[in-house]
């Protein structure tokens, strides 16, 4: 650094013209073994990075704050940063320090960016969770259509998908991306980022430039080496502009173009099972309610024993099919597996501790590989092989996948007779290969090591013929080998000795003897070196001329790893195959929640299963019953065993026939959003309305106390709405579990509504939850049964039950169930509003009384009253 007052150093100039490049990002500047960072950056990083922020001179006046992280240690650190939301530049010295010293002794080493980090664009496995797929994502809007390219640079996957803009958020939300590119100028809209942030808070704002699909098709066409795109499928206008950001988004970041993209696959959003996410948080597919892998369907049932495996469960959950064509072939490879233990338990042997041969296959494809992936490809390989006899003999829905897995055992071979186990982290750490693989890497090690011997005998001899007897001979990279003597003994050095360095409290020399045997010492060991690092090279470019049998191997052994899973999971389960069929019902026997029977099981207690018909004269069930009876538990379990089915799983039932869901809804518990300005009432009404909006017949609805979140008539009006809809307008199959017992008066107008309770059995003043469903209406809610469980105070609990029989007395909670009766207001009360405004203003003496009346202040008696002079009123119409 320097003074103040006078201009940057070479070295500040540098590193200013290189943070001016990459503004956005944290700029790890390589000076020697460590990243320095400076300025304002340093500032920001050092507590996130959690290392100390110091000082160093001055700059143009201001004092120049600095922090640094080690070079060996570097994946810690960006973890760190990319987990706080940072993104990283990795500046290296792109020129060896010995060319810059050839421009003079002041010369500056050239550095530059070789890599922007960011969340999306990760490939180390340091960085990495192994157990799910790392998506950056681009979305791109054309008029009402919208569409997302995605790729996991890790692996190399690269998708797109065009949709209707209206399920843009439902796509995202299935998709999880870790880092989202989107178009600024879209970002102004607050519809458009609203979808967006529901999803992540990672959206990185593109020029909306990058997403012309011109300049898309001219980035893909470029990339791919082709004249046009039709060879990769029919794309729309939004998926070439998104995916073209996304490729152009790349190559930036990646700065020398060296990643790995397989062409890019479209996916058909229509046949999957569509889940918005309120349903995903609601369900806890992917993530519990502390936002760990535990608690979540997908922890309770992975039985995968390979990351590769896991990472396709996880999509599986996620991405549910809606297609008998796709999903019957999973279900196959499942029940032949459930029905041989043999062949199951010796496929899942062959798989256990299978190392990822997906992530290993990218980096080598983007040079940043290393020799421990070629052996985990190698090890990936010969399972393969493995496998593909074992399947010799299997059922037929086996033999595509036997077809992926056999052919690689040569290549195999090569690898693991190669290269030593455990394989070094780099080439050059040295001892790559296996002894006896070249002959002329096996004469240079044992010249080497020849050499290092005569060094240890050079030092021996050394120490009788000068008498010194703490006399060492060592190396360090700067003066090489040398031999190093206590300055008390320098008297005793003999003339032939060259003085090379002293130190306070020792002096270093070195002999023409010394020189030689380091010059033999430094060319075997160079040699050696080479020899590695050419059969190393030879080895890459035969995995990558593999690579297209690699990847199919790879998707084998993951799909295999997932069948046996869940073929084991139903195994010890006594789960069953579900009959899967395209009419409209929904039969369930013996039906069970999976994740909390497994969070009994660990405990010791069994979980009580119950049974679910919605069947089309009573695809609507109204559940009543108190709270903690197991309500929600009963309309999560068949939205889930739904998941499971629909993903090509067995379910936790003794028997189940269900009709192919095309969407999936789900709202069941209250939350608010106060982040976004919401309320819970808001929230829930908002995913109502999303609900309403888009199910159609053949979806599955479960619906849970809607209408609590505001006042008792506003609340109750709004669920006997909703349940008229569902029933009449959306014919769809559903579950709605609500306390308001009024609403059960609809089970004599709608033929289709049939009225189920939870059972509770009272025992001495207190209640028993039994959690089992039954058909019928629920006695009570039972509120102040579950609040003395609770332990509200006894005189709280007594003053309660005293008001709650003065309203009963008063008949207030009979009010509803007289207005169903009163056929004339029930009429009015169901009119479409429409009709009733084409009507002309008639006088309405029902509205005109209620216009008056707050129900949150309305007194028992003048409830009463009320209800009487609307009686009187609706007579009248």
């Amino acid at each position: 650094m320097v003074r103040d007052g006078e201009a940057s150093t070479p070295m500040v100039a540098q590193w200013r013209r290189l943070k001016e490049a990459h503004p956005e990002a944290l700029l790890f500047f390589r000076m020697g073994d460590f990243y320095e960072l400076f300025f304002a950056d340093a500032v920001a990083a050092a507590p996130a990075l959690e290392v100390a922020l110091t000082r160093r001179g001055k700059d143009r006046g201001e004092e120049v704050p600095m922090c640094g992280v080690p070079v060996h240690a570097v994946e810690t650190y960006l973890h760190r940063a990319i987990r706080k939301g940072f993104k990283v530049a990795v500046c290296e010295q792109i020129e060896d320090p010995a060319e810059a010293r050839k421009r003079g002794g002041k010369a500056l080493v050239e550095r530059d960016v070789i890599r922007l980090v960011t969340p999306g664009t990760l490939t180390e496995d340091a960085l990495l969770d192994p157990l799910q797929h790392n998506w950056l994502a681009a979305v791109a809007i054309e008029r009402d259509r919208a569409a997302i390219a995605r790729v996991d640079l890790s692996t190399g996957r690269f998708e797109t998908e065009a949709l209707a803009k209206d399920m843009l958020a439902a796509a995202l939300a299935r998709l999880a991306p870790a880092e989202l590119l989107a178009p600024t100028e879209r970002l102004q809209e607050a519809l458009f980022a609203r979808q967006l942030r529901e999803v992540t808070d990672r959206v990185t704002p593109i020029a909306q430039v990058r997403f012309d699909p011109a300049v898309g098709r001219r980035i893909l066409t470029s990339r791919f080496g082709v004249a046009d795109l039709a060879p990769f499928g029919d794309f729309e206008r939004a998926e070439i502009g998104a995916a073209g950001a996304l490729v152009d988004y790349l190559e930036l970041t990646q700065k020398s173009g060296s990643f790995h993209l397989a062409e890019p696959v479209r996916i058909d959003d229509s046949t999957l099972l569509q889940i918005d996410p309120a349903t995903r948080r609601s369900l806890e597919l992917l993530r519990g309610p502390d936002g760990a892998r535990s608690g979540s369907l997908l922890g309770a049932v992975d039985r995968t024993t390979s990351a590769i495996g896991a990472r396709l469960l996880a999509r599986w959950i996620a991405e549910p099919a809606a297609s008998l064509e796709v999903i019957r072939p999973r279900t196959d490879k499942v029940a032949a597996l459930v029905e041989d233990d043999r062949l199951r338990a010796e496929l899942r042997a062959i798989l256990a501790g299978m190392p990822d041969p997906e992530r290993p296959l990218a980096r080598l494809a983007a040079m940043r590989g290393g020799p421990r992936d070629l052996l985990a490809l190698g090890d990936a390989a010969e399972r393969a092989g493995r496998a593909a006899i074992r399947l010799q003999d299997a059922p037929e829905c086996f033999a595509a996948l036997r077809k992926d897995l056999a052919g690689l055992e040569p290549f195999a071979r090569r690898l693991l007779d190669t290269l030593n186990e455990p394989a070094p982290s780099r080439v050059d750490d040295g001892g790559l290969l296996r002894p006896g693989v070249d002959a002329e890497y096996d004469r240079l090690v044992s010249m080497r090591d020849a050499g290092r011997a005569h060094l240890d005998s050079f030092e021996r001899r050394l120490k009788e013929e000068t008498g010194i007897g703490n006399l060492k001979v060592r190396h360090n990279n700067m003066l090489g080998w040398y031999v190093e003597v206590a300055a008390a003994q320098e008297g005793r050095v003999p003339a032939s000795f060259v003085r090379r360095q002293g130190l306070a409290g020792a002096v270093r020399f070195t002999t023409p003897e010394l020189q030689a045997l380091e010059r033999a010492l430094g060319e075997a060991a160079e040699g050696a070196h080479a020899r590695e690092r050419t059969i190393y090279a030879e080895l890459c470019g035969m995995a990558l001329a593999e690579a297209g049998r690699l990847r199919l191997a790879a998707s084998a052994l993951a799909e295999l790893d997932v069948t046996a899973g869940l073929a084991q999971l139903a195994r010890d389960g006594g789960w069953v195959r579900p009959d899967l069929v395209e009419e409209p019902v929904f039969a369930i026997r013996g039906g069970r929640h999976p994740v909390v029977e497994a969070a009994l099981a660990a405990t010791g207690e069994a979980f009580v299963a119950n049974d679910c018909d919605l069947a089309p004269d009573q695809r609507l069930w109204l559940l009543t019953g108190p709270n903690m009876a197991g309500k929600s538990t009963f309309l999560r379990q068949n939205a889930l065993i739904v998941v499971l089915a629909q993903a090509g799983s067995f379910v936790p039932a003794e028997e189940a026939r269900i009709g192919i869901v095309d969407r999936l809804f789900s709202r069941v518990g209250a939350a608010d959003d106060l982040a976004r300005g919401r309320s819970t009432f808001m929230v829930e009404m908002l995913e109502t309305s999303t609900i309403l909006a888009r199910a159609t017949e053949r979806s599955l609805v479960v619906l849970d106390e809607i209408g609590r979140g505001t006042s008792t008539w506003d609340g109750l009006s709004i669920a006997w709405a909703v349940v008229e809809h569902l029933h009449d307008k959306v014919r769809c199959r559903g579950l709605f579990a609500t306390h308001y017992h009024e609403l059960t008066h609809l089970g004599a107008s709608l033929p289709r509504l049939s009225l189920h309770r939870v059972k509770v059995k009272e025992w001495q003043g207190s209640i028993v939850f039994l959690h089992e469903i039954a058909s019928g209406v629920a006695e009570s809610s039972y509120g102040i049964h579950v609040a003395a469980l609770a332990g509200l105070p006894k005189p709280v609990l007594k003053r309660a039950r005293d008001v709650l029989a003065r309203l009963e007395r008063n008949e207030a909670r009979g009010t509803a169930a007289r207005l169903a009766d009163d056929l004339p207001l029930l009429a009015l009360l169901q009119e479409p509003p429409d009709e009733r405004e084409e009507a002309g203003p008639a006088p309405d003496p029902v509205r005109d009384l209620l216009d008056g009346v707050d129900p949150d202040t309305l007194a028992p008696k003048a409830a009463l009253e009320l209800i009487y002079r609307l009686k009187e009123a609706a007579g009248s119409c």
